[in-house]
């Protein structure tokens, strides 16, 4: 771990994951659907920039929370599946729902 992360409060560490726009949606279609594959999340995500899409891919896998997977070698196409620690977070992506119905 590095020095920046033991300093951070677990809500802010927590924040730096799910906080950035378009992250809970991701979260939100991949814990409705067990894998999706990328043009799946860009068709579901109506206005999200591809460069975005995959730069919050990439920031979930890189934090564990989702895995990619090929499933065609030639060309090589992938799909999204939250590891164990992703679907951790469904509890939170719920509350924040039910929050946006109640308050929003």
């Amino acid at each position: 771990m590095s020095k920046a992360s033991k300093i951070l409060c677990p809500v802010e560490r927590a924040a730096k994951i799910v906080g950035n726009r378009w992250t809970a949606l991701i979260m939100r279609d991949l814990l409705l659907n067990p894998s999706r594959r990328y043009q799946d999340l860009q068709t579901s995500l109506a206005g999200i920039p591809p460069n975005t899409l995959s730069a919050r891919l990439q920031m979930l896998e890189e934090n564990g929370i989702v895995e990619r997977r090929l499933y065609q070698a030639h060309p090589p196409r992938a799909e999204y599946v939250l590891t164990d620690k992703g679907r951790e977070l469904g509890p939170v992506i719920r509350a924040m729902r039910d929050w946006g119905r109640k308050h929003a």
